[in-house]
């Protein structure tokens, strides 16, 4: 009894540790799960903590458990709309991305670390993909609002391009042991992997879809349907040798754009489960390490961990999305840097350990330093990197919170909540907003009180509103009541001009007003197909070019049909 007491407690207060350290993290700018590694590692045998804990297998189960949730979590996070710039390019970065990096990093980490080139290719694998829990996390946490193109490429490549690195850690593991012994195999294992994932992925996410509309339960049950859905989805898959981690992710994806009026409890409870996830996992690999062991690889770690940083990562991205001509080299540059290594190199560290490699223990500790090296240099840069390479975007205006109201199965009302920032909405009479179809201000609360949210009521500067529409008006509500109206504005003429456009305008008239010497075979373009002409791939916001001594930059996109244009002059 003392014994079970005891583990609560250790478990309590190391839990309770990770969660004040998030604190640290936003003010420092210390990446979260580089604070979680370490107070794992200082909880362990080697620091004031003392836990001894050198269980393998259960750290490879715990991990398989919490990446399997956190991708299900990131899955139902991804916005559908997000593939239609970032799959392919994302996909590149996924397999072929995965294999040149591994590639390179493993042919330096045999003349660095003078191993044998089985041992050093298979490091490289170890290392070889991003990881979804850091660059979910990162990405998610830090307030950046990046172009979706850049955005998009990232997310989808974190949560898809385990299966590569998988494939190739466990391919070399069974050369090095002699399972092994044709390449016929080899490309069975891989077909496997990414076929029977993307099958049991948006099939099992089809059924779940299917199976939440069909029944009703209440509602604190659901997270945990699609909670244990997602595992035997994840150990279903892996029985029938294909990746569990791609179909979990794509079984989130196809839940999270399903627009179901469940989606409101199960969100909520899987932003909790997934924090949970990564402390855990983030907690017992740090106690796994022995910091003796792993400061003694510390120089030739430390230089393969910048050689695949400042090399192998770059020359990966280069190759991988060359055939893309719609990136541009500061996008290039910033996909490059966010090559986060998390979680998933030191899990798959843990393969040669189990599989009784000799050089297992150099490996998991190099694979550990390269990961504290990715989190403390790529990690804590991010934000500046972002604005140094220009690959941001202004924030768009967004409610302070949204709910779905539960009257409908699908297309449900939701209830948005504004307060009221802007002085030009201060001593607005509601009936003299233009709504859009079937929404409404239901309620305004002006201090502590509830008032009537009548035609005739007159608002005021921190008013909250509650406003009840659908998700299709959410953009123009946004720009009524999202914010600072009039701060929105001035940074958005900071980024794409004093002019901002709308894309019917014929380019002769934009000559004629802005005094733009345009060429005769342009001046019947609209500006939106002038825009399209001299760029490549899908629009997004924040695109640009230079131009007639003009800075040209898409403002607002709807699909691949360019909205709004920004016009500036060139800085010179």
């Amino acid at each position: 009894m003392n014994n079970i007491e005891h583990l609560f407690l250790l478990a309590g207060a190391l839990l309770c540790l990770s969660v004040l350290a998030t604190l640290v993290s936003a003010r420092s700018g210390i990446p979260i799960l580089l604070i979680f590694l370490l107070i794992g590692m200082l909880a362990g045998e080697s620091g004031p903590g003392g836990i001894q804990f050198e269980s393998y297998s259960l750290a490879y189960s715990v991990g398989n458990l919490a990446l399997a949730i956190i991708l299900l979590d990131g899955g139902m996070r991804t916005r559908m709309d997000t593939f239609r710039v970032g799959l392919k390019p994302a996909l590149s970065l996924a397999t072929l991305g995965v294999v040149i990096t591994s590639g390179i990093t493993g042919m330096l980490a045999v003349y660095i670390l003078e191993l044998g080139w089985l041992q050093g290719l298979l490091l490289g694998a170890i290392v070889g993909s991003t990881d979804a829990a850091a660059v979910f996390s990162l990405l998610g946490g830090r307030g950046m609002q990046l172009n979706q193109r850049v955005g998009a490429s990232l997310e989808i490549e974190s949560g898809t391009n385990d299966p590569m690195a998988i494939f190739l850690t466990l391919t070399l593991i069974a050369l090095i042991t002699g399972e092994m012994d044709s390449t016929g195999d080899a490309l069975l294992f891989l077909l496997s992997q990414f076929g029977v994932g993307t099958l049991a992925g948006l099939s099992g996410g089809w059924l779940l879809v299917q199976l939440i509309r069909r029944i009703h339960l209440v509602s604190g049950l659901y997270p945990l349907l699609v909670a244990g859905f997602g595992l035997a989805l994840f150990a279903l898959t892996a029985v029938l040798e294909g990746s569990g981690f791609l179909a979990v992710y794509l079984a989130g994806l196809v839940l999270g754009n399903s627009r179901l009026r469940n989606l409101e409890s199960i969100l909520p409870m899987f932003d909790g489960l997934a924090w949970l996830s990564q402390i855990g996992l983030f907690l017992i690999l740090g106690l796994l390490v022995s910091p003796a062991d792993m400061w003694a690889m510390a120089l030739p770690a430390s230089l393969i961990a910048l050689a695949m940083i400042f090399i192998a990562r770059p020359l990966a991205v280069l190759a991988s999305l060359l055939p893309f001509f719609r990136f541009n080299a500061r996008e290039l540059g910033f996909i490059s840097w966010v090559g986060l290594r998390g979680a998933v190199p030191i899990v798959l560290a843990i393969f040669p350990l189990m599989a009784g490699i000799e050089e297992g223990n150099i490996l998991f500790n190099v694979a550990f330093f390269v990961v504290l090296i990715s989190l403390l240099v790529q990690g804590s840069s991010l934000p500046p990197v972002a604005r140094w390479l220009s690959v941001e975007v202004p924030p768009e205006p967004a409610p302070r919170r949204r709910s779905m109201l539960g009257i409908f199965k699908e297309n449900d009302f939701e209830m948005f909540l504004y307060r009221v920032d802007s002085q030009s909405l201060d001593g607005v009479v509601v009936r003299q907003l233009t709504f859009p179809p079937h929404c409404r201000v239901a309620a305004v609360f002006r201090g502590e009180h509830l008032l009537p949210a009548s035609g005739s009521t007159r608002l005021a500067m921190n008013d909250m509103l509650c406003v009840i529409g659908r998700s299709t008006h959410l953009k123009t509500l946004n720009n009524m009541f999202g914010g600072d109206l009039e701060t929105a504005r001035e940074k958005a003429r900071a980024f794409f001009g004093d002019f901002i456009l709308a894309a019917d305008a014929r380019m002769g008239d934009v000559a004629l007003m802005y005094g733009v010497d345009v060429a005769e075979d342009e001046l019947e373009l609209t500006l939106g197909d002038f825009v399209l002409a001299h760029s490549s791939g899908h629009p997004v916001v924040g695109d640009h070019f230079v131009r007639y001594g003009m800075v040209w930059t898409v403002a607002d996109v709807d699909g691949d049909r360019v909205l709004k244009v920004g016009l500036r002059e060139r800085e010179l």
